[in-house]
């Protein structure tokens, strides 16, 4: 259903713990079996939209949120296939009439890469303790022509006249960092952001 195995798949007995390093694994399903909590809820509906396409490149998010009203978790999956970019997120939402409490939100979203302007991808780059480069993180921004929000902007004038629109387009931002993935997943949104810098159509 997802990319093929290469010879460097690492084996299922391997795979760790929901929240587990998923940059060592090079196939879709095998990531998000050890890093996400609903694994085969994401896969499902990344399926669903990518068919029988190959995965070119994806990276993984997860965020987990401590409040007084408990533990929620956010789960977030971008996949490319060649041709469109695949969103995959989940969020944990309260309701009282469910079993445990709480319900998943699952959603997709289905991109065009040519609905994507433009491609930023900015690198923190250290040193260790040897001279050798570190990359300590990297933030990716996806920006596309679609509209976002639409504010306007006053004249200042008394009568509260409407000089012009300020138009802001919708954007997809994903980071890492050493706290944040570690090194494993810095390279992998850096192939991925590179990736998507060459097939977004110029």
């Amino acid at each position: 259903m997802f990319s093929k195995a290469t010879k460097s798949r690492p084996t299922a007995n391997r795979l760790g713990p929901a929240g587990s390093d998923w940059s060592p694994y090079d196939r879709l399903d095998d990531a998000a079996h050890a890093y996400f909590l609903h694994a085969d809820i994401a896969l499902e509906a990344i399926a669903g939209v990518i068919g029988r396409r190959r995965v070119r490149g994806f990276t993984l998010e997860r965020v987990v949120d401590l409040s007084e009203a408990g533990t929620s978790v956010w789960q977030e999956a971008a996949v490319c296939d060649g041709r469109r970019l695949i969103l995959w997120h989940s969020e944990e939402l309260a309701d009282d009439d469910a079993p445990g409490g709480t319900v998943l939100d699952s959603s997709v979203q289905v991109l065009p890469l040519g609905a994507i302007g433009h491609v930023g991808m900015r690198t923190l780059v250290g040193r260790d303790e040897q001279g050798g480069r570190v990359d300590r993180g990297v933030f990716v921004v996806l920006a596309t022509a679609m509209p976002h929000e639409l504010s306007a902007v006053p004249t200042g004038d008394a009568d509260g006249t409407v000089a012009a629109a300020r138009f802001r387009p919708e954007a997809f931002r994903f980071s890492k960092s050493l706290d944040d993935g570690g090194p494993g997943q810095i390279a992998r949104l850096i192939d991925f952001g590179r990736l998507l810098g060459r097939l977004v159509p110029g």
